[in-house]
Protein backbone atom coordinates (compact mmCIF):
# COMPACT_ATOMS: atom_id res chain seq x y z
CA UNK A 1 0.00 0.00 0.00
CA UNK A 2 2.63 2.48 0.96
CA UNK A 3 4.19 1.78 -2.58
CA UNK A 4 1.22 2.35 -4.18
CA UNK A 5 0.79 5.54 -2.49
CA UNK A 6 4.61 6.78 -3.53
CA UNK A 7 3.86 5.83 -6.93
CA UNK A 8 0.68 8.28 -6.80
CA UNK A 9 3.05 10.31 -5.47
CA UNK A 10 5.81 10.61 -8.10
CA UNK A 11 3.02 10.84 -10.88
CA UNK A 12 1.35 13.98 -9.07
CA UNK A 13 4.82 15.26 -9.16
CA UNK A 14 5.72 14.98 -12.21
CA UNK A 15 1.92 15.94 -13.80
CA UNK A 16 3.16 19.84 -13.95
CA UNK A 17 6.18 18.63 -16.33
CA UNK A 18 4.17 16.74 -18.81
CA UNK A 19 3.09 19.28 -21.49
CA UNK A 20 -0.06 18.85 -24.21
CA UNK A 21 1.35 17.80 -27.77
CA UNK A 22 1.22 20.73 -29.83
CA UNK A 23 0.13 23.73 -27.15
CA UNK A 24 1.67 26.40 -27.46
CA UNK A 25 4.07 27.52 -24.35
CA UNK A 26 5.01 30.94 -23.29
CA UNK A 27 7.29 32.96 -25.84
CA UNK A 28 10.21 32.74 -23.21
CA UNK A 29 10.44 29.07 -22.93
CA UNK A 30 9.47 28.45 -26.70
CA UNK A 31 13.09 30.46 -27.53
CA UNK A 32 14.48 28.49 -25.35
CA UNK A 33 13.29 25.04 -26.50
CA UNK A 34 14.22 26.36 -29.86
CA UNK A 35 17.48 27.44 -29.25
CA UNK A 36 18.50 23.87 -27.65
CA UNK A 37 17.32 22.01 -30.55
CA UNK A 38 20.17 24.27 -32.62
CA UNK A 39 22.59 21.54 -33.20
CA UNK A 40 19.41 18.87 -34.00
CA UNK A 41 18.04 21.70 -36.75
CA UNK A 42 21.63 22.30 -37.97
CA UNK A 43 22.61 18.05 -38.12
CA UNK A 44 19.04 17.15 -40.21
CA UNK A 45 19.04 20.01 -42.79
CA UNK A 46 23.13 19.19 -43.22
CA UNK A 47 21.85 15.60 -43.63
CA UNK A 48 19.06 16.76 -46.16
CA UNK A 49 20.96 19.18 -48.12
CA UNK A 50 22.51 17.02 -50.58
CA UNK A 51 20.71 14.56 -50.37
CA UNK A 52 17.28 15.82 -52.19
CA UNK A 53 18.74 15.20 -55.78
CA UNK A 54 20.29 11.59 -54.57
CA UNK A 55 17.57 9.78 -56.84
CA UNK A 56 18.66 11.88 -59.87
CA UNK A 57 21.44 10.81 -62.21
CA UNK A 58 23.32 14.11 -62.08
CA UNK A 59 22.67 14.31 -58.21
CA UNK A 60 23.14 17.53 -56.63
CA UNK A 61 24.86 18.69 -59.66
CA UNK A 62 20.99 19.89 -60.31
CA UNK A 63 21.56 22.70 -57.63
CA UNK A 64 23.63 24.70 -60.03
CA UNK A 65 22.50 22.84 -63.10
CA UNK A 66 18.76 24.27 -62.95
CA UNK A 67 20.00 27.85 -62.60
CA UNK A 68 22.33 27.60 -64.86
CA UNK A 69 20.28 26.47 -67.64
CA UNK A 70 17.38 28.81 -66.65
CA UNK A 71 20.58 31.96 -67.20
CA UNK A 72 20.76 29.79 -70.45
CA UNK A 73 16.88 29.98 -71.00
CA UNK A 74 16.70 33.14 -70.20
CA UNK A 75 19.46 34.68 -72.65
CA UNK A 76 18.15 32.99 -75.52
CA UNK A 77 14.88 34.66 -75.20
CA UNK A 78 15.77 38.11 -73.68
CA UNK A 79 19.27 38.96 -75.46
CA UNK A 80 19.30 37.11 -78.31
CA UNK A 81 15.27 37.37 -79.29
CA UNK A 82 14.25 40.51 -77.39
CA UNK A 83 17.70 41.86 -77.74
CA UNK A 84 17.15 43.58 -74.26
CA UNK A 85 20.73 43.78 -73.41
CA UNK A 86 21.58 46.25 -75.59
CA UNK A 87 22.87 49.39 -73.86
CA UNK A 88 24.25 47.19 -70.59
CA UNK A 89 27.85 46.54 -70.55
CA UNK A 90 27.24 43.32 -68.83
CA UNK A 91 24.49 41.29 -69.23
CA UNK A 92 25.64 38.11 -68.92
CA UNK A 93 26.54 38.92 -65.26
CA UNK A 94 23.36 40.54 -64.72
CA UNK A 95 21.11 37.49 -65.55
CA UNK A 96 23.59 35.54 -63.47
CA UNK A 97 23.20 37.19 -59.83
CA UNK A 98 19.85 38.00 -60.03
CA UNK A 99 18.70 34.04 -61.27
CA UNK A 100 21.35 32.41 -59.03
CA UNK A 101 20.57 34.87 -56.09
CA UNK A 102 16.95 34.96 -56.56
CA UNK A 103 16.75 31.02 -56.79
CA UNK A 104 17.57 31.04 -52.96
CA UNK A 105 14.44 32.63 -51.99
CA UNK A 106 12.14 30.60 -54.25
CA UNK A 107 13.18 27.50 -52.72
CA UNK A 108 12.64 28.36 -49.43
CA UNK A 109 9.97 30.00 -50.04
CA UNK A 110 8.25 27.02 -52.27
CA UNK A 111 9.43 23.91 -50.00
CA UNK A 112 8.67 26.09 -46.76
CA UNK A 113 4.96 26.23 -47.80
CA UNK A 114 4.52 22.63 -47.83
CA UNK A 115 6.15 21.72 -44.77
CA UNK A 116 3.82 21.91 -42.00
CA UNK A 117 1.90 19.34 -43.92
CA UNK A 118 4.47 17.27 -45.26
CA UNK A 119 5.08 16.77 -40.82
CA UNK A 120 1.85 16.56 -39.86
CA UNK A 121 2.90 12.68 -38.68
CA UNK A 122 5.77 14.17 -36.69
CA UNK A 123 3.59 17.13 -35.25
CA UNK A 124 0.86 14.94 -34.20
CA UNK A 125 3.35 12.58 -31.81
CA UNK A 126 5.68 14.63 -30.28
CA UNK A 127 5.73 18.05 -28.10
CA UNK A 128 8.61 20.45 -29.85
CA UNK A 129 8.92 24.03 -31.04
CA UNK A 130 7.05 23.82 -34.06
CA UNK A 131 9.52 26.67 -35.64
CA UNK A 132 11.88 23.99 -36.09
CA UNK A 133 10.75 22.75 -38.97
CA UNK A 134 10.60 25.93 -41.12
CA UNK A 135 14.06 26.95 -39.83
CA UNK A 136 15.66 23.43 -40.88
CA UNK A 137 13.79 24.33 -44.57
CA UNK A 138 15.52 27.65 -44.81
CA UNK A 139 18.93 25.61 -43.20
CA UNK A 140 18.70 23.42 -45.80
CA UNK A 141 18.49 25.66 -48.47
CA UNK A 142 21.36 27.90 -46.92
CA UNK A 143 23.84 24.86 -46.79
CA UNK A 144 22.26 24.19 -50.56
CA UNK A 145 23.82 27.79 -51.71
CA UNK A 146 27.46 26.84 -50.82
CA UNK A 147 28.36 25.26 -54.41
CA UNK A 148 25.55 27.73 -55.71
CA UNK A 149 27.70 30.60 -54.84
CA UNK A 150 30.75 29.47 -55.91
CA UNK A 151 29.59 28.48 -58.93
CA UNK A 152 28.11 32.12 -59.65
CA UNK A 153 31.48 33.65 -58.38
CA UNK A 154 33.52 31.55 -61.04
CA UNK A 155 31.01 32.17 -63.67
CA UNK A 156 30.93 35.85 -62.74
CA UNK A 157 34.92 36.10 -63.78
CA UNK A 158 35.02 33.76 -66.99
CA UNK A 159 32.10 35.10 -68.44
CA UNK A 160 32.69 38.26 -68.09
CA UNK A 161 33.17 40.43 -71.46
CA UNK A 162 36.47 41.60 -72.33
CA UNK A 163 36.28 45.34 -72.34
CA UNK A 164 34.38 44.78 -68.79
CA UNK A 165 36.43 42.33 -66.52
CA UNK A 166 35.36 41.19 -63.31
CA UNK A 167 37.89 42.19 -60.62
CA UNK A 168 37.88 40.43 -57.29
CA UNK A 169 38.05 43.02 -54.65
CA UNK A 170 38.10 43.58 -51.02
CA UNK A 171 34.44 44.74 -51.48
CA UNK A 172 33.77 41.52 -52.62
CA UNK A 173 33.69 40.41 -48.65
CA UNK A 174 30.56 43.21 -48.02
CA UNK A 175 28.36 40.79 -50.65
CA UNK A 176 28.45 38.37 -47.72
CA UNK A 177 26.61 40.85 -45.42
CA UNK A 178 24.51 41.05 -47.80
CA UNK A 179 23.38 38.08 -48.60
CA UNK A 180 23.27 37.90 -44.50
CA UNK A 181 20.40 39.81 -44.78
CA UNK A 182 18.94 38.26 -47.57
CA UNK A 183 18.88 35.02 -45.53
CA UNK A 184 16.84 36.75 -42.22
CA UNK A 185 14.59 38.22 -44.72
CA UNK A 186 14.29 34.60 -45.86
CA UNK A 187 13.53 33.75 -42.42
CA UNK A 188 10.58 35.81 -42.41
CA UNK A 189 9.48 34.53 -45.55
CA UNK A 190 9.62 30.95 -44.73
CA UNK A 191 8.14 31.14 -41.15
CA UNK A 192 4.63 32.74 -42.84
CA UNK A 193 4.53 30.65 -45.75
CA UNK A 194 5.02 27.61 -43.25
CA UNK A 195 2.11 28.77 -41.77
CA UNK A 196 -0.22 29.87 -44.11
CA UNK A 197 0.36 26.84 -46.22
CA UNK A 198 -0.61 24.80 -42.91
CA UNK A 199 -3.98 26.79 -43.12
CA UNK A 200 -4.13 26.91 -46.69
CA UNK A 201 -2.96 23.97 -48.62
CA UNK A 202 -4.57 25.43 -51.96
CA UNK A 203 -1.81 28.36 -51.59
CA UNK A 204 1.18 25.84 -53.00
CA UNK A 205 -0.43 26.23 -56.49
CA UNK A 206 -0.86 30.26 -56.50
CA UNK A 207 2.42 30.30 -55.08
CA UNK A 208 3.86 29.86 -58.27
CA UNK A 209 2.35 32.58 -59.50
CA UNK A 210 3.14 34.77 -57.04
CA UNK A 211 6.63 34.25 -56.77
CA UNK A 212 6.94 35.16 -60.86
CA UNK A 213 5.66 38.02 -60.32
CA UNK A 214 7.93 39.10 -57.66
CA UNK A 215 10.54 37.86 -60.04
CA UNK A 216 9.88 39.90 -62.87
CA UNK A 217 8.73 43.08 -60.71
CA UNK A 218 12.55 42.68 -58.25
CA UNK A 219 14.77 43.04 -61.86
CA UNK A 220 16.28 39.54 -62.45
CA UNK A 221 16.60 39.77 -66.05
CA UNK A 222 16.44 43.41 -66.85
CA UNK A 223 16.66 46.48 -65.26
CA UNK A 224 12.79 47.23 -64.20
CA UNK A 225 13.47 51.67 -65.04
CA UNK A 226 13.83 50.38 -68.83
CA UNK A 227 10.60 49.67 -68.67
CA UNK A 228 9.06 51.04 -65.67
CA UNK A 229 8.61 55.60 -66.30
CA UNK A 230 6.43 55.94 -63.47
CA UNK A 231 7.88 57.65 -60.39
CA UNK A 232 5.74 56.64 -58.11
CA UNK A 233 6.10 52.50 -59.56
CA UNK A 234 9.78 53.03 -59.63
CA UNK A 235 10.02 53.87 -56.06
CA UNK A 236 7.58 51.15 -54.75
CA UNK A 237 9.71 48.25 -57.39
CA UNK A 238 13.31 49.88 -56.26
CA UNK A 239 11.86 49.24 -52.10
CA UNK A 240 11.54 45.73 -53.04
CA UNK A 241 13.46 43.86 -50.52
CA UNK A 242 14.66 40.69 -53.47
CA UNK A 243 15.34 44.33 -56.54
CA UNK A 244 17.30 45.96 -53.29
CA UNK A 245 19.30 42.62 -52.55
CA UNK A 246 19.98 41.83 -56.01
CA UNK A 247 20.97 45.50 -57.02
CA UNK A 248 23.32 45.22 -54.42
CA UNK A 249 24.93 42.44 -55.33
CA UNK A 250 25.56 43.86 -58.96
CA UNK A 251 27.27 46.75 -57.35
CA UNK A 252 29.90 45.13 -55.65
CA UNK A 253 30.56 42.04 -57.77
CA UNK A 254 30.41 43.70 -61.36
CA UNK A 255 31.25 47.26 -61.14
CA UNK A 256 33.20 47.29 -57.46
CA UNK A 257 30.91 49.98 -56.13
CA UNK A 258 29.21 50.09 -52.72
CA UNK A 259 25.54 50.53 -52.30
CA UNK A 260 24.11 53.20 -51.60
CA UNK A 261 23.13 53.97 -47.76
CA UNK A 262 19.53 54.24 -48.53
CA UNK A 263 19.55 50.76 -50.11
CA UNK A 264 21.53 49.71 -46.94
CA UNK A 265 18.48 50.79 -44.52
CA UNK A 266 15.64 49.86 -46.40
CA UNK A 267 17.19 46.62 -46.77
CA UNK A 268 18.32 46.06 -42.94
CA UNK A 269 14.47 47.35 -42.36
CA UNK A 270 13.22 44.49 -43.81
CA UNK A 271 15.54 42.40 -42.58
CA UNK A 272 14.78 42.90 -39.41
CA UNK A 273 11.48 43.54 -39.14
CA UNK A 274 9.99 40.47 -41.77
CA UNK A 275 11.49 37.86 -39.60
CA UNK A 276 10.26 39.01 -35.76
CA UNK A 277 6.67 39.58 -37.13
CA UNK A 278 6.78 36.30 -38.55
CA UNK A 279 7.88 34.46 -35.92
CA UNK A 280 5.14 35.79 -33.95
CA UNK A 281 2.69 35.39 -36.45
CA UNK A 282 3.90 31.66 -36.13
CA UNK A 283 4.10 31.34 -32.79
CA UNK A 284 0.78 32.09 -32.25
CA UNK A 285 -1.11 29.33 -34.42
CA UNK A 286 1.33 26.41 -32.55
CA UNK A 287 -1.22 24.87 -31.42
CA UNK A 288 -2.87 24.37 -34.98
CA UNK A 289 -0.32 22.62 -36.93
CA UNK A 290 -1.20 19.23 -35.58
CA UNK A 291 -4.63 19.66 -36.30
CA UNK A 292 -6.20 17.22 -39.01
CA UNK A 293 -7.79 19.62 -42.40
Amino acid sequence: MTSRNQQDAQVATAAPRLRTIGRRPPLGSYLLDLWQRRHFIYADSRARAFSGNRDYILGNLWLIGKPILDGITYYIIFALILQIDRGMDNFVGFLLIGIFMFSFTTRATNSSVTAMISSRNLLQSFSFPRASIPLAVLTRELLSMIPVLTTMFLLLIVLAPSDYPVVVTWKWSVFFLIFGLQTLFNTGVVLYCARLGSALPDLKFFLGFLTRMWFYGSGVIFPITRFVQDEFWIAVLQSNPMYLVLDMSRDILLFDALPSARSWMILSAWAVVTPLMAFLYFWQGEESYAQQQ
